[in-house]
């Protein structure tokens, strides 16, 4: 009988014992859900500085292993082999921030300016249209009649519009006041998360055999392969995501630029520089892009924004169809639909950030469950083919 086999009795008994904790967890969770939560948020906030530090160290861990592949490859020494690693941290972060700070000096100031262009553009209109609406005879004109009984004061409009501007000015201040105070309460934590991120890069191949051996003494066999195996496969779709994203902004800004410039098109090298950082968020980065660089290049001529609007609509559809899925997804192996679906949820729940995150962790996430549906399927293959026999 069942019952009498000490191997099936004990089975028998882990089964019905994890069934009944389980039951009690998630009784547990739904009776105390509001405290978890905000247990759950208190410690994300405690932890915030190592998050932050441990997200850099994966984005900064790309750029560091390409230029510690080619730095002093010619006649190493082990004076040159100590300072590889150092020279290729500082190296990477002088790449990052100095694209970031590059592009944000770039387009910030001609944002403004295009702004204020605009801003004075209209301005003008609105004294013309009252000028002429003082000076023109309406009675020679079709419907001349009908257009002079409309009464719009244009002066009151203007000063309307500066209101507007000025209040419009005065919360942009107040907010970027606001950014930088933030900014300011927030230097602690960038420090620590910046320390922290330079510390996993200098020590990673230690921190990963501490990680591993930790894991495999204090868990079982099993679940500590596990563990391993899903790290090991998150960590290498994460890298070949940033590596193939990356090279796809760098050719779809190159691409951009060249466009523009073709075109005759103002601000060409600003706005490639610009789609190039912002393609890093797949799909939705291309086109905030496109409507800054629309902007400013309607302050110069509505005729070349316009034209500007067709051509990058033309080369999303090649970098869509063409450029990505050979970059990028062919790398992580993610079909498209679950592309744009982690995109709309990673940015729901993190923004950008989580735009930037949601594909890799969809890739591995697909990535996993495809290994274990193929494991699965083929022990019911065999099980199939045990029974036939």
């Amino acid at each position: 009988m069942f019952l009498d086999n000490s191997e099936q009795r004990k089975q028998l008994s882990k089964w019905i014992i994890g069934t009944v904790a389980a039951c009690i967890l998630i009784f547990l969770g739904v009776r105390y859900i509001s405290e978890i939560a905000y247990a759950v948020s208190w410690m994300l906030d405690l932890l915030e500085p190592l998050l932050a530090g441990m997200i850099a160290a994966l984005v900064l861990n790309v750029p560091l292993c390409f230029i510690e592949r080619h730095l002093f490859r010619k006649n190493p020494t082990p004076r040159k082999e100590r300072a590889r690693r150092p020279l290729a941290i500082v190296l990477s972060l002088i790449l990052v921030l100095g694209i970031f700070i590059s592009v944000a000096v770039l387009v910030i100031p001609e944002l403004v300016n295009a702004v204020a262009a605009v801003s004075s553009a209209v301005a003008e209109l609105l004294d013309e249209l009252a000028a002429l609406e003082n000076s023109a005879d309406f009675s020679e004109i079709p419907f001349g009649e009908y257009l002079s009984r409309i009464d719009i004061d244009w002066i009151r409009l203007r000063g309307d519009l500066e209101n507007v501007l000025k209040q419009l000015g005065n919360s942009i201040l107040n907010k970027a006041g606001g950014a930088i105070s933030i900014a300011v309460s927030s230097v602690v934590n960038g420090i620590v998360g910046f320390a922290f991120a330079i510390y996993i890069l200098a020590n990673k191949e230690k921190l990963g055999r501490q990680v591993r051996r930790l894991i495999r003494v204090w868990l079982p066999e099993k679940v500590g392969a596990g563990i391993i195996h899903v790290a090991s496969v998150c960590g290498g779709v994460f890298h070949l995501f940033i590596a193939g994203q990356t090279t796809e902004a760098i050719i779809l800004g190159t691409l951009c630029t060249i466009g523009m410039l073709i075109l005759r098109m103002p601000y060409a090298p600003m706005v490639g520089a610009l789609v190039s950082v912002t393609a890093l968020i797949p799909y939705v980065g291309g086109f905030i892009a496109a409507f800054v660089g629309a902007f400013l290049i309607l302050t110069e001529s509505p005729v070349k924004a316009v034209v500007f609007v067709i051509f990058f609509i033309a080369l999303q559809q090649v970098e869509g169809n063409l450029i990505y899925p050979r970059v990028v997804g062919a790398k992580v192996n993610l079909p498209s639909m679950w592309v744009l679906a982690a995109i709309t949820i990673g940015g729901g729940l993190g923004g950008p950030i989580g735009m930037l995150l949601g594909v890799p962790t969809f890739a591995s996430a697909y990535k996993l469950l495809k290994e274990a549906t193929d494991k699965r399927e083929r022990r019911m293959q065999q099980m199939n083919e045990r029974q036939k026999v």
